[in-house]
Order: structure tokens, then sequence, then C-alpha cells
């Protein structure tokens, strides 16, 4: 498995846009300096009141296929 982790602060405005369908790929500076990109759809176990706000573990397979993302703060 393969793993990013991720630093976000998206606002709840924002995050609106991926249900309107405006928004469906994020893209963001894991801590390692890789620019990376995924799918916005990952992100709707994660979203508050706020939007979103944290640092995030992404895990996807050998296959660089989605696996899960937790919050590590």
């Amino acid at each position: 498995m393969k793993d990013i982790i991720v630093t976000l602060h998206i606002s709840r405005d924002d995050y609106l846009t991926f249900y309107q369908g405006q928004v469906q790929t994020v893209v963001a500076t894991a801590t390692d300096g890789r620019i990376v990109r995924f799918p916005a759809v990952i992100l709707k176990n994660v979203v508050g009141h706020e939007g979103i706000h944290g640092t995030f573990q992404i895990t996807f397979d050998s296959n660089n296929k989605f696996n899960s993302i937790s919050r590590l703060s």
C-alpha cells in the first residue's frame, strides 16, 4: 500500500462546489512536497460543518486506487 499525508483547509462553500458538480478533483501538496491529485469524493466522510480542516493520511493500493482516508489531526 502507498500513502500520502496532506494538510487540507477547504471551506464549506468550496467543498459545496463538489456537490454542485463543478469540482471533481482536489489538488494538494503532500507533506513531503509532492503535488497530488485525487477525487474529491474521497473526502465525503471527513467533511464537517465548517468544511475540511486537518491533516489526513490517504492510502492507495498497488494500482493507485483509493483505499482509505483517516484524520491524523
